[in-house]
């Protein structure tokens, strides 16, 4: 499965295909001749069920309620973001007029146009820090308009497959547009594509939800029933039977602890100051074994005091395990990191001249 970021490219107006449903209504009667149905209750009559409604009408109203009262709580801090040609979304961080998004949807850019959900009118924001390699960035509003609210970030260890969401943001330029699933899984480590403006990332900890996340989605909320920000959609999945598009359902959202960890600290230092991420303190290529299959991660650079120098681990050795895991490509070898933190032992299995050695390994910081 291939994932794409959910951007959008707006350049001028663009004509936006709506389609029409007509719905058709159907009585149905107990007689054509319009005879009375005989358990019918009589005008004036007690109803005999006490004028209650269905269980399954008040639930079906309760949860349309609790809809309503989520977006009316939501929707109002999520933005529209505009670089140049490029069109996403983005989340008001603090009453300060940070508003974070995808490093993706920023791009190079250093000046946005930002729009807010309650106002038609075009806010400018300069670009505080990106960070490409959790795909996340923080722009400033040059001037808080009054009213401006700040989101709710809700915990990403109490997040549950099976919970209702809504997906907040501008899907193709749509902007307050609201999409509603349940998040399907967690923890989901997903490397994100380069083409299209995508940032090659490698990210740990994702949120996957139905909820659709489409083309301008990048950077908006993922919420769920208590009005809280769990995720920030950035991903969908592509089928590449369907020819790379998109694969309906399946999409994914930085967690809300990642988000918090690094936007905060944009907001406070300008820049990351402690990713937490993993690293073997390498630059690395794939290769390709004698049957044409990806076959490890060639050493091309040992970075000077880096994990592996420590561990003894020399340029032109091919890495194919860490901490027993198999490693064939680049990407492999970025999704297990992913998953582990700086300062955490593990091994790492290589190949130098025809032989295999084993060394523990004291991981460093990206």
């Amino acid at each position: 499965m291939d994932v794409f970021p959910a951007r959008a490219l707006a350049r001028g107006p663009r004509p936006i295909a709506l389609l029409a449903a007509l719905l058709c209504c159907a009585a149905l009667l107990s007689g054509c001749d319009g005879a009375a149905d005989p358990q019918a209750t009589a005008p004036g009559s007690p109803d005999p069920a006490g004028a209650r409604q269905p269980a399954a009408a008040t639930s079906a109203n309760d949860l349309q309620t609790a809809f309503m009262r989520v977006i009316k709580e939501a929707l109002p801090s999520v933005v529209q973001i505009q670089s140049g040609d490029q069109l996403g979304s983005g989340v008001v961080y603090d009453d300060k007029g940070h508003v974070v998004t995808n490093a993706h949807v920023v791009g190079t850019g250093k000046r946005f146009q930002v729009t807010t959900a309650n106002s038609e009118a075009s806010l400018t924001a300069t670009l505080v820090s990106s960070y490409p390699d959790q795909d996340l960035a923080v722009v400033k509003l040059d001037k808080v308009p009054h009213g401006l609210k700040a989101a709710t970030f809700g915990e990403s260890g109490k997040v549950e497959v099976g919970q209702i969401v809504l997906a907040m943001g501008s899907p193709l330029g749509l902007s307050s547009s609201v999409t509603q699933g349940i998040v399907s899984a967690t923890g989901r480590t997903v490397s994100e594509g380069q083409e299209g403006g995508g940032t090659g990332a490698t990210i740990a900890g994702m949120v996957q939800t139905s909820a659709a996340i489409n083309p301008g989605n990048s950077g908006g909320a993922l919420v769920n029933l208590n009005g809280q920000v769990i995720g920030i959609p950035t991903l969908a999945a592509a089928d590449p039977q369907l020819g790379g598009s998109a694969a309906p359902g399946i999409g994914f959202a930085i967690p809300a602890s990642t988000v918090k960890t690094i936007a905060g600290q944009i907001v406070r230092y300008g820049r990351v100051v402690n990713s937490g991420r993993a690293a073997l303190g390498i630059t690395g290529r794939t290769v390709v074994g004698p049957d044409y299959e990806p076959a490890g991660v060639a050493v091309v650079v040992v970075k000077d005091g880096g994990a592996a120098a420590r561990a003894g681990i020399r340029p032109g050795d091919i890495i194919t395990k860490v901490g027993g895991k198999d490693i064939t490509t680049i990407t492999s070898l970025s999704e297990v990191l992913a998953a582990d933190r700086p300062g955490q032992r593990t091994t790492v299995t290589y190949s130098r001249d025809g032989s295999e050695k084993t060394v523990d390994v004291t991981l460093g910081e990206q």
